[in-house]
């Protein structure tokens, strides 16, 4: 059974702390030496990704360490505990197996007398069968005409992973003719929100998927009122237009207000659900069963290659390692993540919900304050986009802010063109490599103004074409490093404390159950 000790107390920590060795980054990438550190400074991943750490700021002497580090707490072992369904989640005593929804990495695991593979397998099948009967034509509108569109109604993990995920796999879909539905989601409690979607779309035609674990998320449940009233307005009966995601016991499961009801479990976190029937069922109703499965054999892919001990051969274990050095010996507050495809565009936003929400955290698993950093500051956009945002405090603010960068050979339409004696994709490329080099190497100049001091880390993630296989590795890829994180930093990763106290006073506030400054801001509010 592996031992959960602080960070603070282990010994290969204690070695990270006290040497004083540093990598300067202008050094090791100039020159020859600098190209062959390109080359060697690279860990294959799933499905032709590979991750590429030669800008960072480590060489052979603190990898050594970090492996050190890695062996004393135990990455690989606390990782099959968590596979084979130890109690991982100490804070809602409860199993953590999103792992198992797109794959067997160990054992059976049991759970209530359930073999949970199974139960997740068998409701993707569900899940792929209710897809194919609505792109049939078998499940229709009361006219017995096709929905041509799909709406998910969610919040937090049941909106940003798979709006992120739906974005991501758009283009490729037109492009490949997989494209069956189109995707629209609801999350903001904002009216608006629900209001610019309803707007655009044809609700005759339109399919809703209420995604709420327990069935009584306030602002999913206030959303699926509004999407109600306007199917009633439209002379439409709700219950023939909605399906439902939600656990076995919630009030949802049996509701004759649904169409179908799709089941997820307490132990997928909302985070971590694109790989459940959260994901699973948008997914496949916009681009078919088929496609899902791509996707989950992309994260299972990935997984396999996480379960590996040695670092230098697991990318999502090394891309942690160095992450953990970065935060806690080199000070680093922050993080970016920026991707060079626009099909990646909600990607950091999915990010810093998966990494903030998991990491963000001051005790550990036992309920003990840390006395170190934990997880930093996420946030990113694509490029190009963000060059001309962002990149200049980057480039040259006074902070250091370390950065992981995605990029592809090759587009997702398949359509480019040739201007100023190259094509757009191939300028893309070349911008993520300019940055690069810009960000590690900088640039002396007599001009303050103009003077770069480079030494700002950066890794990359290269692969040929972002599919649904592709992306399901990088997905995995970054729950992993999540996830070995926490275990480095000795937290609970899977619970979210942080966001329920807000709830519960925003309860109050709607029942009118307030004094002091409460009572004054809801005022203030309209409220």
């Amino acid at each position: 059974m592996a031992e959960w000790k602080n960070l603070d107390t282990l010994n290969a920590y204690k070695a990270l702390t006290a040497s004083e060795h540093r990598v300067d980054l202008r050094e090791v990438l100039a020159g020859a030496a600098g190209a062959e550190r390109v080359k060697a400074y690279s860990v294959p991943m799933a499905c032709g990704l590979a991750y590429n750490y030669a800008a960072k700021q480590v060489d052979d002497e603190v990898l050594a360490m970090l492996a050190d580090l890695a062996k004393e707490s135990d990455l690989a072992g606390k990782f099959e505990e968590l596979y084979n369904g130890a109690m991982i989640n100490t804070g809602e005593k409860r199993l953590v197996l999103h792992h198992l929804t797109r794959g067997q990495l160990g054992d059976d695991v049991v759970k209530d007398g359930v073999n949970k593979r199974d139960f997740y397998t068998g409701e993707q099948s569900k899940i792929a069968d209710f897809a194919a009967k609505v792109h049939s034509g078998e499940i229709a509108n009361a006219a017995g005409e096709k929905f041509t569109t799909v709406v998910q109604i969610g919040i937090g993990g049941s909106d940003l992973g798979p709006r992120a995920m739906y974005i991501a796999l758009e283009n490729w879909a037109r492009a490949s003719n997989r494209l069956l539905m189109d995707a629209k989601f609801i999350s903001n409690v904002d009216p608006d929100d629900a209001v610019s979607v309803l707007n655009t779309i044809d609700v005759a035609h339109a399919l809703f998927i209420l995604v709420s674990k327990s069935g009584t998320t306030l602002e999913t449940l206030t959303n699926e009122a509004f999407v109600k009233n306007a199917l009633k307005n439209a002379g439409l009966d709700p219950s023939k237009h909605m399906i439902a995601v939600t656990s076995e016991t919630s009030p949802l499961a049996s509701s004759s207000d649904y169409l179908a009801a799709f089941f997820m479990d307490d132990y997928i976190g909302g985070r971590y659900s694109s790989t459940s029937a959260v994901g699973g069922a948008v997914l496949s109703l916009a681009f078919g069963s088929d496609v899902f499965a791509e996707f989950l054999d992309g994260a299972a892919a990935a997984d396999k290659l996480a379960a590996e001990a040695d670092p230098m051969k697991n990318a999502a274990m090394l891309d942690a390692l160095i992450g953990v050095y970065e935060r806690n010996i080199l000070g680093y507050e922050s993080t970016a993540v920026l991707p060079y495809a626009q099909a990646l565009a909600r990607f950091p936003a999915h990010l810093q919900q998966a990494d903030m929400e998991s990491n963000g955290k001051s005790v550990n698993r036992f309920g003990e304050p840390v006395n170190y950093k934990t997880g930093p500051v996420l946030f990113g956009e694509p490029g190009t986009n963000g060059q001309h945002s962002f990149y200049q405090l980057l480039h040259q603010g006074k902070d250091i802010v370390p950065l992981q960068f995605i990029g592809f050979r090759e587009n997702q339409s398949g359509v480019d063109v040739d201007i100023q004696g190259s094509t757009s994709q191939k300028k893309l490329g070349a911008n993520v490599a300019a940055q690069i080099v810009a960000f590690a190497c900088g640039k002396d100049d007599e001009n303050p103004n103009k003077n770069f001091d480079g030494g700002r880390p950066s890794s990359i993630i290269t692969g040929d074409q972002l599919t649904p296989a592709s992306l399901g590795a990088l997905l995995a890829h970054f729950e992993n490093k999540i996830m070995f994180q926490g275990f480095l930093w000795n937290l609970n990763s899977f619970d979210q404390e942080g966001v329920q106290l807000g709830k519960v006073l925003a309860k109050k506030v709607l029942a009118h159950e307030t004094d002091g400054a409460l009572a004054e801001y809801a005022e203030m509010l309209g409220i």
